[in-house]
């Protein structure tokens, strides 16, 4: 019984040892390497992609800030404001 549980624990073992050097070994080839390529610019290409993302929402974000703080978003005055005729200024020299 005993001889039989070792030969079953090798047998397991050694089948494991085996999938692992091929899945290594199809790693090495030209396909495989080519897989791994592909994926590593498919994470790059994410990555610069979110990157792309987050300036543009902070960007907008500090649009609105500046917007906000120089009054550019502000309603235009009515057209018969006193303050933007012509001559007021000289006028009240």
């Amino acid at each position: 019984m005993r001889r039989l549980f070792w030969l079953a624990m090798g047998i397991t073992i050694g089948a494991l040892v085996v999938r692992k050097l091929s899945a290594a070994a199809e790693k090495m080839t030209p396909a495989g390497i080519g897989a791994s390529i592909a994926a590593g610019l498919r994470d790059v290409a994410d990555a610069i992609g979110d990157f792309g993302a987050d300036v543009r929402d902070a960007m907008s974000e500090r649009e609105l800030e500046l917007r906000a703080g120089t009054g550019l978003d502000a309603p235009l005055p009515a057209p018969g404001d006193a303050s933007l005729r012509r001559g007021a200024h000289s006028a009240d020299s």
